[in-house]
Order: C-alpha cells, then sequence, then structure tokens
C-alpha cells in the first residue's frame, strides 16, 4: 500500500492554543512511517510546518504520490496533544485543497480520540483514529476489513462506526527514529530554552509515555495516559542519530519526566543539553543535581496551584507543602539554568500570596508564571466532572465555557480567542 502522513501547516490566530507555535518534529508520523515501511508499504511524510509548505503544496505533493491512504495530523505533534487547539480549520483546509486525490483519508489526533463522530463530520474524512496512533496506522495499511481493526471510527452504510476504545501503544518497542538531515537542519527551534540562544538544530524525543496521575485539568483520559518508559537501547540510538547530525539541544516530551539514573548517566556521556517537563516533588535534591550534570537546561514543573486545597481540589496528590516545593525548585535552579513552576487560576487563588510567592522566586532564578485560566478539554477530568462523556458538542460546549468564564487569558495569548463555529467557518457540518 501507499501511504501518505502529512502533518499540516499550522497557524493559531484567534486560537486560545497554550503550546508553542514554533514547528516541532512530528513524532506519531515518524513512528507511523517506521511501522509502515518495516511491513513493506511505500510511505510519503511530509511536514508543512516545517519545511514552509502550505495546504496547496502540500495537497499537490499527496496526490503526485497516488497514495491509497493519507493520514493528516489534527494537532501539531504528540508534544502538544493534551493542550491541542480546539479547532479543526488547518487539517480541513489541507484536506480541502486534497480534494478527494488522496485514497481513503484518516486522522489522528486528540480530536478523534475523544469525539471521533465529531472529527468525521467535520473534516470528511473516512476514519478517524481513536488514542495513540502508530500502531492503529500500521493496521488499517495491512486491513482487508475496517472491522477487523480496533480504535477507530469510520463512516458506514450512511452511518458511523464504532470499534473498540482509543489505543494504548506497545511504546515500550518502538524503534529509535530517524530524520532527514534538511529536516533537521531546518529546526534550529530550541523548545522551552532561555538560557542561551540556539547554537544548532534542536529536536523533539520521547523517553515514557503517559503519566500516572490524574490531575483533573489534565486533557489525556483518551490517548498518552498509561504510564510507560521506552527501550533505553532505542532512544539512546535515536539520541546518537541526531546529535551525528548536528543537534545540540533535545527536549523530552514525555508527560512527566520522572527520575532515571540510567538515562541521565547515559546523558551526561553525551554532548547535547535538553530541557524536559516534569513535577518538582517527585524529585531529591541528589537527583536533580545529576539532573544537571547530565546536561538539562530547562525545566517545566507542575505546581499549579499555591495552596494545598487547591492542589487536593485538582487531584495533584502532592506530599510537599508550599514551602517545601519552592526550596525543591530553587535548588535545582542550581544546577539548571532555567526552572518554571506552572501555575494554573483556580477558585480561591489569593493573589497577594501568588504575587509574594513569584517574586521569592524570581530573587533564586526560578520563574512562575501568572496563573493561566483552565480550558476544560473533552479529555479531562473537568470536562467529565461538568458535563458527563463528550459528545457531538463538545468542543462547541467547552469552548463557549471557557469564552464566557474569563476575560483575561494567557500571557501567550495576543489576540482574544475567537469562538469555535467562527474558526471553523470552512468545516463540514453535515
Amino acid at each position: 500500500m501507499r501511504v501518505a502522513l502529512v502533518n499540516p501547516p499550522w497557524r493559531f490566530e484567534n486560537s486560545i492554543y497554550f503550546g508553542c507555535r514554533a514547528p516541532h518534529l512530528p513524532l506519531e508520523l515518524g513512528y507511523a512511517k517506521a511501522l509502515l515501511a518495516a511491513a513493506g508499504h511505500r510511505v510519503l511524510l511530509l511536514d508543512g510546518h516545517l519545511n514552509g509548505q502550505g495546504s496547496t503544496e502540500l495537497a499537490d505533493k499527496v496526490a503526485d504520490f497516488r497514495p491509497d491512504m493519507t493520514v493528516v495530523t489534527t494537532a501539531p505533534s504528540y508534544l502538544f496533544w493534551r493542550c491541542a487547539q480546539p479547532e479543526l480549520r488547518v487539517p480541513n483546509e489541507f484536506l480541502l485543497s486534497l480534494g478527494g486525490r488522496g485514497g481513503t483519508t484518516v486522522a489522528v489526533g486528540p480530536h478523534g480520540s475523544a469525539t471521533p463522530a465529531t472529527v468525521l463530520r467535520k473534516l470528511g474524512v473516512d476514519i478517524a483514529v481513536m488514542g495513540e496512533c502508530e500502531e492503529v496506522i500500521a493496521k488499517l495499511a495491512d486491513a482487508h476489513s475496517l472491522a477487523q481493526v480496533p480504535s477507530i471510527a469510520y463512516r458506514a452504510g450512511g452511518g458511523i462506526e464504532v470499534n473498540g476504545t482509543p489505543h494504548a501503544a506497545r511504546f515500550e518497542s518502538l524503534a529509535a527514529l530517524g530524520w532527514p538531515d534538511d529536516w533537521i537542519a531546518r529546526h534550529q527551534h530550541h523548545h522551552h530554552r532561555f538560557d542561551r540562544e540556539p547554537d544548532g538544530p534542536g529536536a523533539e524525543v520521547e523517553a515514557s509515555r503517559g503519566c500516572p496521575y490524574s490531575c483533573t485539568f489534565c486533557a489525556k483520559m483518551d490517548f498518552r495516559d498509561r504510564y510507560r518508559r521506552r527501550d533505553p537501547v532505542a532512544i539512546l540510538e535515536e539520541i546518537d542519530g541526531l546529535v551525528a547530525q548536528g543537534v545540540t539541544y533535545l527536549y523530552f516530551i514525555d508527560e512527566i519526566f520522572l527520575p532515571d539514573a540510567g538515562l541521565l548517566e547515559a546523558l551526561s556521556a553525551r554532548d547535547v543539553a535538553f530541557g524536559i517537563q516534569t513535577r518538582i516533588d517527585l524529585w531529591k535534591p541528589d537527583m536533580l543535581d545529576m539532573l544537571g550534570h547530565a546536561g538539562c537546561v530547562s525545566i517545566e514543573a507542575g505546581v499549579e496551584s499555591l495552596s494545598a486545597e487547591g492542589r487536593d481540589a485538582l487531584a495533584k496528590r502532592c506530599r510537599m507543602s508550599t514551602d517545601e516545593l519552592a526550596e525543591r525548585l530553587i535548588h535545582a535552579r542550581r544546577s539548571v539554568p532555567f526552572v518554571q513552576a506552572n501555575l494554573i487560576r483556580t477558585a480561591g487563588d489569593d493573589a497577594r500570596r501568588i504575587a509574594a510567592w513569584r517574586v521569592l522566586l524570581e530573587r533564586h532564578g526560578v520563574w512562575a508564571n501568572d496563573p493561566v485560566p483552565l480550558y476544560p478539554y473533552p479529555s479531562s477530568p473537568d470536562y467529565h466532572r461538568l458535563w458527563g462523556r463528550p459528545d457531538d458538542d463538545a468542543w462547541e460546549r467547552a469552548h463557549a465555557h471557557y469564552l464566557a468564564q474569563f476575560t483575561e487569558f494567557s500571557d501567550i495569548q495576543d489576540e482574544r480567542p475567537h469562538p469555535l463555529a467562527e474558526l471553523e467557518v470552512t468545516c463540514c457540518r453535515s
């Protein structure tokens, strides 16, 4: 089978999107390509965002390839599945440009994982994958009948069939990824790095997937949920390949980068810096020292609330006090050049206490953000608590709730977010 894998040219004007807007490696499509190629399929992997290709150019390249199946992502890479833009306008624009020239069309991403029927309706695709997608894409390429493929929704007999539940990949055995030299050369962005300007290409890698915690705000119930560690041989092979291509900075996209002495020892022997996202309460001082020695230059640490009651309301299961969290962050800063404490806006926040805490941390070189408002993603416990299981209107409901609840948004949003219907005006509504 001939399979095209497409990361479209992302843009986010008037979106609530909380993620970074620079291009990042489409890891999910990279894994899918490796599995497809190993099974003997011919694969075309395109990244419009990284390579500056518009939807029309991407669609024409796909049509020239004459694929039997075309896969398009609905979020800008695995790194941002938990904070994806709600609107589907960008993948829809690509599909409109493709105009039926791509064979069977498949959407993968957080949107179809939580609301598969909605994605089929809005994008007009033939299939929506639910959950982690790489293994499901490979099964679709080999299947003689869609009824044999789990974790998908598809059109059948004028209706929609849903097979099974969201998929969790055998992540531990995914092989080392390789990327074209010209892609790596283009990837000059160093994600969440602030200690210095890039001195070479950056890249994203993945050492673990999922998280053992279930915080109420975290959108991961339908994808990347169960915690798994990747085979260390594969991850180090991948890192060595990237370093050989000139990469000087890695960002681990792991939902929660947990202490791993073996991996840190291996990283300390390699000439590459890296950044992580984690929970600071899970790190002891000696492991934070080891983290810095291994080359970590950026930590994004989820604190969320400054009160024990607030953290309990968010189901953080944090055993440290606010003072202890501050001490641990300050300790981390002694060996890691940039440390951030993430705060979110919660009911009962004491603005004066937050301001004072931010000043205290800043004196020690730790940055704490102005608390950001929560968006009740359909794959979060917060959404289920408010409205139950997501239905066809889940994204519209969450979006309207968010816009009605807040008049000020995060400090990365320069424009007021627009209603979802305005952002998706070109999407199918049948």
